[in-house]
């Protein structure tokens, strides 16, 4: 059976923080290359998506007439439940 020293224990605690504090300042050294490269990716994704999006509106306009109306979507018209009940006016008592 082994005890725990406190050399052991000293040695463990300086471990952790080296490692700690190694972390950190790598961190520090990498961290702008590692963003930087992270924001080119997301420019580079959402760049392709804007293109994307210019060409499928040139595609529209050039199948559209000029004058021509074009409903993409039909908007939900919900009709009143009329099993809700009948509104009651109200009005404030002093």
């Amino acid at each position: 059976m082994q005890y725990a020293s406190v050399v052991g224990l000293v040695r463990t605690l300086l471990i952790i923080l080296l490692v700690y504090f190694g972390i950190k300042i790598l961190a520090r050294l990498f961290m702008p290359f590692f963003l930087k490269f992270v924001a080119k990716k997301a420019e580079a994704r959402f760049g392709g998506q804007f293109s994307q999006y210019q060409q499928q509106q040139r595609n529209q306009q050039k199948t559209t007439k000029e004058g021509e109306v074009i409903i993409d979507k039909i908007p939900n018209t919900k009709a009143s439940n009329k099993d809700v009940g009948e509104y009651v006016d109200f009005e404030e008592i002093d």
